[in-house]
């Protein structure tokens, strides 16, 4: 296999695995910070932290991975690829960035094969201030008894009913409607929690550790899931600030789309994961992206995560039954081809790349 193909993983266990020996190949320390629950095989599971750079950096550049567990599949062949890239690792240092890789933001999902965390919480819906009455999505509440019908696949009468939705809204308003979060419905779909999750309060610390020295941040967060298969969409990822978006457009080109705009595919959000480097790394001017690849469909990754929290739902489902629904969501995120994967790595590197070169003219006088 190829350096590109060899970094990525099966299963969350091995995936771990290749990024604790690729940064010990390249001698580097692992900070971790174990999940308190064990995963699908009865392995343990930790939020993994890799630093790469001079202490004290004036510009830090953050690679995540797994913020949707199953999308972890994709972000973490990226970072072992990276961690093995003694030619970026190179230019990085060259450049004054010190890289900060954290691997497996959810590593629950990761491992069990789902998007969501142990608390069935979307980590980048649950950044909130809960001291606050939360968003309400009244549309949710109207779909919600759709999402989740009393059996799987959905029969005729739940079909015509979602299908008679779409056709009257459009699939955006329908993907909309779920995906902008809702704090109603705990066992719903893109629930964004009424407290901060395990995810949440162990990346401040990650933050609080290695984001406060820096003058100049940049993250780069990998997801999956939106878009045509194989593009990765590079979404503006900071807040509704115009000069932000200016030094993220010079940094990534004009194609960086935005929620505020309404030129993302990803509808407007709140309770963004990346809001807390404000509020952690307040000392830096931060500039972000998440990297949005995609893979199948919207209707199709819909379906898959429909199933899957039918089936969190339905512990009681047939063996073969949970197999295929645990694929469609596999497949929903992942695409298991060499050519996705290259696609997906060259493209990373490029935005790395250029993260590190925004960084670096940021720093000159």
């Amino acid at each position: 296999m190829s350096d590109v193909q060899s970094g990525f993983s099966s299963s969350y266990a091995q995936a771990r695995q290749k990024f604790l020996i690729a940064a010990q190949s390249a001698g580097l320390s692992v900070d971790s910070h174990a999940h308190p629950l064990q995963g699908r095989d009865a392995e343990a599971l930790a939020m993994d932290v890799v630093f790469d750079g001079a202490p004290g950096a004036q510009a830090l550049l953050i690679i995540s991975s797994a913020c949707h567990g199953v999308e972890g599949y994709c972000g973490s062949g990226v970072q072992v690829h990276a961690l093995q890239n003694a030619a970026w690792r190179a230019a990085a240092k060259a450049q004054g960035v010190a890289v900060l890789y954290i691997h497996a933001l959810n590593p629950h999902g990761f491992s069990h094969v789902r998007r969501v965390t142990h608390e069935n919480v979307d980590i980048n819906r649950n950044f909130q201030d809960f001291a606050q009455a939360l968003p309400d999505n009244p549309a949710y509440r109207e779909i919600q008894p759709l999402l989740l019908p009393e059996v799987w696949p959905p029969d005729a009468a739940n079909t015509a009913a979602t299908n008679q939705f779409i056709a009257e809204r459009g699939m955006k308003a329908f993907q909309a409607a779920i995906s902008k979060g809702q704090h109603e419905f705990p066992d719903g779909l893109f629930f964004g929690g009424q407290a901060p999750t395990w995810s949440n309060l162990t990346l401040r610390k990650v933050l609080q550790k290695y984001g406060q020295a820096c003058k100049k941040l940049a993250w780069i967060d990998l997801h999956t899931g939106l878009g045509p298969s194989g593009v990765g969409e590079r979404i503006f990822a900071c807040a509704d600030d115009a000069a932000a978006y200016s030094r993220a457009k010079a940094w990534w080109g004009q194609g960086i789309t935005s929620i505020y705009d309404g030129s993302s595919t990803s509808p407007m959000l709140t309770g963004l994961m990346w809001m807390s480097a404000y509020q952690e790394c307040p000392q830096a001017e931060y500039t972000g992206i998440a990297m949005e690849y995609g893979t199948q469909p919207t209707d199709k990754v819909m379906h898959a995560l429909r199933g899957d929290h039918w089936l969190q739902l339905h512990p009681e489902a047939p063996a073969a039954l949970r197999q295929q629904i645990k694929q469609d969501l596999m497949d929903a995120f992942y695409v298991d081809t060499d050519a996705w994967r290259t696609q997906i790595v060259e493209q990373a590197m490029e935005a790395m790349q250029q993260a590190a070169t925004g960084l670096n003219k940021g720093l000159k006088k």
